[in-house]
C-alpha cells in the first residue's frame, strides 16, 4: 500500500509529533519546581538555538559549503516569520500554568479551524464543503473535550485566553514557515525562526521576571525542553512532511494531541473523562477529514 519512502516519513512525522505533545507536561512539571515562564521559554531557546547552531555547523562540514545560504532578504523574513513561534510558546505556556495540560493541547489544536479561516481571508474564497464539516467537528469536539457542555472543569479564563493566542500565533507560524525562503536547508530556516522567536522570547523575560533569574532551569529542564521543543521536532518534520505529503503528514502529527493528554494523565496525574477522549477522537477524525483527499491525490 505505502511504499518505504511513505512509511519512512510517517515514522519521522509521528516521531516529531510525539515530540511536541510530551513538551507541555515538561512545562507543566518545570511550573512545579516554582521556574517560572521566563525561565522556561529562555532556557527553551537558548539551548535550541545553540542545538541548531551546531546542526548548521555540522551540515556545512558535511557538504563543504556548498549548500545555499541565506540572502539577507531570507533572514529578515524568517525573523519575522519567527516572532509567531516565540508568541506561540510564551502563550501556549502561560496557558498551561493556568489550565491542565489535557485542556491545553485542545484550545492549541483550535488551529484547525484558524487555519481555514485564514486561507479564506488570503485566498479570497469561500472553504470549501469538506473543510467547513471539519471544523463543525473540531468545535464539537473541543466543547466534550473541555467538558464544557457537562461543566465538570472550572476552567480559568486566563488559560482560554492564552490558549486562545498560542493557536491564533500558531496558526501564523504554519502559514509563514511553509511560503518564506523554501530555497535554503531546514536547519538555516530553523535557525533564523528561532532567533526571531528568541527577540520575543528575551523581550518577555526582561518584562515579566520579577525575581533573580534561576539558572537551574538551564541544566534541569532547559535541554529537555530544547531538544523536544526547539530542535528535534522541526527537523523530524522537515525531513518527514515532504515523504509523507501535506495530507497524510497531517494526519500523522495529529498524534500530538493523545501523546500530550496521555503524558498529562500518567505524569500530571490529569483525570481525562470518556467525553474528553471522544472530543479528542472527534478533533483527530475533523483532521483527517480535512485532509484525506490530499493523501490521496499524492498517492
Amino acid at each position: 500500500m505505502f511504499g518505504n519512502r511513505v512509511v519512512k516519513g510517517v515514522f519521522l512525522v509521528g516521531l516529531g509529533a510525539t515530540s511536541y505533545g510530551m513538551l507541555a507536561t515538561f512545562v507543566k512539571l518545570a511550573y512545579q519546581e516554582n521556574f517560572t515562564t521566563a525561565e522556561v521559554t529562555t532556557a527553551q531557546f537558548v539551548l535550541g538555538i545553540l542545538g541548531v547552531l551546531l546542526i548548521n555547523s555540522i551540515q556545512r562540514i558535511q557538504h563543504k559549503n556548498t549548500a545555499i545560504k541565506a540572502t539577507t532578504k531570507n533572514i529578515f523574513q524568517l525573523m519575522l516569520a519567527g516572532t509567531s513561534l516565540g508568541m506561540t510558546s510564551v502563550f501556549y505556556y502561560l496557558c498551561v500554568r493556568y489550565i491542565d495540560v489535557s485542556i491545553a493541547i485542545v484550545l492549541l489544536m483550535q488551529t484547525v479551524w484558524m487555519g481555514v479561516l485564514l486561507e479564506m481571508i488570503l485566498d479570497k474564497k469561500p472553504p470549501s464543503t469538506q473543510k467547513i464539516v471539519a471544523v463543525i467537528i473540531v468545535l464539537i469536539g473541543t466543547a466534550l473535550a473541555t467538558n464544557l457542555l457537562k461543566n465538570e472543569i472550572e476552567l480559568d479564563w486566563r488559560g482560554i485566553f492564552w490558549g486562545m493566542l498560542a493557536a491564533a500565533s500558531f496558526t501564523t507560524t504554519m502559514f509563514t514557515a511553509n511560503r518564506v525562503a523554501l530555497g535554503i536547508s531546514s536547519a538555516q530556516r530553523s535557525l533564523y525562526m528561532l532567533l526571531g522567536g528568541a527577540v520575543i522570547v528575551f523581550g518577555f523575560a526582561i518584562a515579566t521576571q520579577n525575581t533573580p533569574f534561576n539558572f537551574d532551569i538551564f541544566l534541569k529542564w532547559g535541554i529537555v525542553l530544547a531538544l523536544f521543543g526547539t530542535i528535534i521536532p522541526p527537523m523530524l518534520l522537515n525531513a518527514g512532511f515532504p515523504l509523507t505529503g501535506i495530507g497524510l503528514g497531517s494526519i500523522v502529527s495529529s498524534l500530538e494531541l493523545p501523546v500530550s493528554v496521555l503524558m498529562a494523565y500518567f505524569l500530571l496525574n490529569e483525570h481525562v473523562n470518556s467525553w474528553q477522549w471522544l472530543g479528542i477522537i472527534l478533533i483527530i477524525v475533523a483532521i483527517i477529514i480535512m485532509n484525506i483527499n490530499l493523501k490521496l491525490k499524492k498517492n
